[in-house]
């Protein structure tokens, strides 16, 4: 089989897998703390025959931590970080780290997510608040006050950039690496009353979906008219 059939077949791997990543970003475009998946696109030279072919590799997938925008909400349990930091919150899988800062209280006044799980202070501990103190005031430190008492400090943690992410539900990661505590909160803190959206751009990511999916279809193209000359020539040998 000619070559330029199995680099069509390879291209459509990788644009199958990137339309895949494309149509998720979409469809959790409005979803709070979502990040959007890349594809990392590279290519290897082939060992068989004297000439190399370059083949598409289905490429490596990866998480961007870029920000989203913040909304406000105005409410008292929504906190969104600002600077390069993560909330913890405990799960099935472990410690998850989300940048969905959407909170709410239980009856026994723990503090969790809107999926339900419990969010960590600095040390790794669940947070517990007062149920009967009324709605807290939330510093950019984390630092939560209800009354004049104070009842804890929301945890931040800082995620080393060379990590390798894994994606938990759609705003979770679990990195490869241990995150750590953040200390300084002049560059880094949280904002009571907004809420961080997805860093997905809606308009930018439906332009490369176009373009994807007509590259995909020269591809078919390709290999189409390829199929085609093998077989030509095999008619055209097979009657000599």
């Amino acid at each position: 089989m000619q070559p330029s059939i199995y680099v069509g077949l390879s291209s459509q791997l990788v644009l199958e897998k990137r339309m895949e990543t494309l149509a998720r970003n979409v469809a959790n475009m409005n979803t709070a703390g979502f990040r959007s998946e890349e594809v990392k696109f590279s290519t290897f030279l082939s060992k068989k025959g004297a000439d190399g072919v370059n083949y598409a590799s289905q490429g490596e997938t990866f998480i961007s931590r870029n920000h989203g925008g913040l909304e406000k909400s105005g409410n008292p349990l929504d906190v969104a970080v600002e600077g390069e930091g993560w909330f913890g919150i405990n799960t099935p899988a472990g410690t998850v780290y989300t940048r969905d800062g959407r909170l709410k209280m239980s009856a026994q006044g723990e503090l969790r997510t809107v999926a339900d799980y419990p969010v960590l202070d600095a040390g790794g501990a669940p947070m517990q608040l007062d149920p009967e103190g009324g709605p807290p005031v939330i510093a950019k430190d984390g630092m939560i006050w209800q009354g004049t008492q104070q009842v804890g400090a929301i945890g931040l943690f800082s995620i080393d950039p060379g990590a390798k992410l894994q994606r938990y539900e759609n705003s979770g990661v679990i990195p490869d690496r241990a995150a750590t505590p953040i200390l300084d909160f002049v560059t880094n803190g949280v904002r009571q009353g907004y809420v961080e959206g997805s860093n997905v751009n809606p308009i930018r990511e439906m332009t490369k979906l176009i373009m994807v999916t007509r590259a995909f279809e020269s591809a078919a193209n390709a290999i189409d008219k390829g199929e085609k000359a093998v077989d030509g020539a095999i008619r055209t040998l097979g009657e000599s």
